[in-house]
């Protein structure tokens, strides 16, 4: 009988079980992922990061996003872009920066992406996307694996054909398929017999991705796929005990004093990263994921919203407002 808690290989990277964070787009960091770690995810994936930033030097890339902590390992770094040879330059320093993997987002919907080339534009331009994959491949000395969706639009197969492609011409490790179409983005019910059709026909090991919000449906989504892994990406967003609850080893809802603690972990980690006063800005988008799990009011939670310092959010935190909150 297959578990998520097994181990497993992923082009020789061993993996101590089978839930993996998403690459969350201005989300994952390091302390995001490592966060990730501790509740049990047996990889993590960073957030897409420009090849070419990467490969031109760009300060904040490689000083903020090219950052590993020693605690979160495995880990594979997403790249994006369209430029082969680039994107061979980007590889060898992000293997140099310390990454067990590499990922290549092949799937990102986002304009601003697809304009460049890179992203879900890679789906109808295989033989770029090819070419992509190899010279990720050739310049890191790293197992490349690829995140893609089955087409542009839905009926496309773009994606589905190109997977095949980057196995047999590109030599990559293994894929994380979100069956949606690009143009759905994050709604509509994912295509989850698509996903089982294309872990069946493919040598590597598939990842699946999308609509993973719960427990209960990872696991039926894994059993039903025969999927390598399940990708855990907004369902996890401010819940982190998500993945114990997938892997089984926690039942209940996190309660207000673990919320409160967690939340008090990564103002501490978001400073450490970004300096005081850059964190308590990023933190804003944070909030809401956390609050969720706690009876406040729409005003209570406006008030740590605006919030201008990590001193005055842990004020509201632990003062009467939030903490008592019933």
């Amino acid at each position: 009988m297959r578990a998520l808690t097994d181990a497993w290989t992923l082009g020789g990277v061993q993996i101590p079980n089978r839930v993996v964070l998403a690459p969350l787009a201005g989300i994952g960091n390091w302390f995001v992922r490592l966060q990730a770690r501790r509740y049990g995810a047996g990889l993590v994936v960073s957030e897409m990061v420009s090849s070419h930033a990467v490969h031109y030097g760009n300060v904040r890339t490689t000083t903020e996003l090219l950052t590993l902590h020693p605690d979160e390992h495995p880990v594979a770094v997403q790249l994006f872009g369209s430029d082969p040879e680039v994107m061979r330059s980007a590889a060898e320093r992000v293997a140099a920066a310390g990454a067990d993997l590499i990922d290549l987002n092949m799937g990102c919907p986002v304009p601003k992406v697809c304009k460049t080339g890179a992203g879900a534009a890679l789906l109808a331009d295989a033989d770029r996307a090819v070419a992509v994959a190899r010279a990720a491949r050739e310049g890191s000395g790293l197992p490349v694996t690829v995140k893609l969706r089955p087409g542009r639009r839905p009926g496309d197969r773009d994606g589905v054909r190109l997977a095949h492609r980057l196995v047999a011409e590109a030599g990559v490790a293994g894929l994380a398929f979100h069956p949606r179409h690009a143009s759905q983005q994050h709604a509509g019910r994912p295509d989850y017999e698509l996903a089982r059709e294309l872990v069946a026909a493919l040598p590597v090991p598939v990842t699946i991705s999308g609509g993973l919000r719960d427990a209960a449906t990872a696991r039926r989504v894994f059993e039903e796929t025969g999927a390598a892994a399940v990708m855990l990406a907004r369902g996890a967003l401010g819940n982190p005990w998500l993945f114990a609850e997938v892997l089984g080893t926690r039942d209940a809802p996190p309660t207000r004093a673990e919320v409160l603690a967690e939340l008090e972990w990564v103002l501490d980690r978001a400073a450490e990263h970004l300096g005081p006063a850059r964190a308590a800005r990023y933190l804003r988008k944070f909030y809401p994921w956390y609050l969720r799990h706690l009876d406040v009011t729409p005003e209570q939670g406006d008030a740590l919203q605006r919030s201008g310092s990590l001193a005055e959010a842990r004020a509201l935190l632990h003062g009467a407002p939030l903490a008592r909150a019933a």
